[in-house]
C-alpha cells in the first residue's frame, strides 16, 4: 500500500473559521505573539497566557472540520496516510483522519510547564490556573511556543523521507523548522501542492494546484483514489 504524507498549515483550519497564526501586521487575535506564545511570556502573566489559550481551545471546538479535512480522511480508503499538521487545532481527527502528527501540539491537551512530556486531556476549554501535573507544577496548553523545541520534527523528517506521494497545502513555508520537511522528500516521489498562492517551493516532480483547500483537496483526492 502506498503512503501519502500530507503537510498542512493554518489555511486549511481557516476555511473552518480559525484565525491564521500570526496576520500580516504580527498578530494573533490582537494579541502580540511575544506576549503570549513564548516561555518568557508564561514567567511574565502566566494567567495571560491561559485565558488567550482557553479562548483559542473555545474557538477550536466550536470549529467544524471542512471539506479539505474530510477529503483527506477518505485517503485512508485506499493509501497509507500520514498528516503532519502545523496546526493545533484537532480538525483532522474530527474528521477521520487516525494518523496525525502535530508538529506545534494540540490545543485540547495540557502539559505540565516543569516536564513537556506529561501532557493530559482538557474537558472542555477552561483550564483553570489551579490544575497542576503530578509533580505539582500549574498545567499550560500543550502547544510549542516560540524559543521552544520542537520534538515531533525529527520523526517528521523521517515519515516524509518515506511518503510514495507528498501534498502540501495551506502553509506558505515561512515557519521553521516545519518549512524544512519538503526537503526530506525524495525528488522521484509525486508532490502536489494546494494553494490560493502557491508558496515558492523548489521541489521537483510537482503538480501545482492553485485553489483553496476546500477546492483542490477533494479534485485531488478524488484523482488518487480513482487511479489507485
Amino acid at each position: 500500500m502506498k503512503h501519502i504524507v500530507i503537510l498542512t498549515g493554518a489555511g486549511i483550519s481557516a476555511e473552518s473559521g480559525l484565525k491564521t497564526f500570526r496576520d500580516s501586521d504580527g498578530l494573533w487575535e490582537g494579541y502580540n505573539i511575544e506576549d503570549v506564545a513564548t516561555p518568557q511570556a508564561w514567567q511574565r502573566n502566566p494567567q495571560l497566557v491561559q485565558n488567550f489559550y482557553n479562548e483559542r481551545r473555545k474557538a477550536v471546538l466550536e470549529a467544524s472540520p471542512n471539506t479539505a479535512h474530510y477529503a483527506l480522511a477518505r485517503l485512508e480508503e485506499k493509501y497509507k496516510v500520514t498528516i503532519i499538521t502545523q496546526n493545533i487545532d484537532d480538525l483532522h481527527e474530527r474528521a477521520g483522519s487516525t494518523n496525525v502528527v502535530h508538529l506545534h501540539g494540540i490545543i485540547t491537551r495540557s502539559q505540565s510547564s516543569l516536564n513537556p512530556k506529561l501532557t493530559y486531556p482538557i474537558n472542555g476549554w477552561y483550564l483553570g490556573m489551579d490544575e497542576v501535573c503530578e509533580l505539582g507544577s500549574p498545567l499550560r496548553t500543550h502547544v510549542v511556543w516560540f524559543g521552544e523545541d520542537v520534538p515531533m520534527i525529527e520523526p517528521a523528517a523521517q515519515i516524509c523521507h518515506d511518503a510514495d506521494i507528498f501534498i502540501l497545502s495551506g502553509t506558505s513555508l515561512a515557519v521553521y523548522p516545519a518549512a524544512g520537511l519538503i526537503n526530506y522528500v525524495p525528488r522521484k516521489v509525486p508532490k502536489y501542492i494546494v494553494d490560493p498562492k502557491i508558496p515558492i517551493a523548489y521541489m521537483t516532480n510537482t503538480t501545482m494546484i492553485e485553489a483553496k483547500a476546500t477546492v483542490g483537496i477533494p479534485q485531488l483526492v478524488d484523482e488518487l483514489l480513482s487511479t489507485n
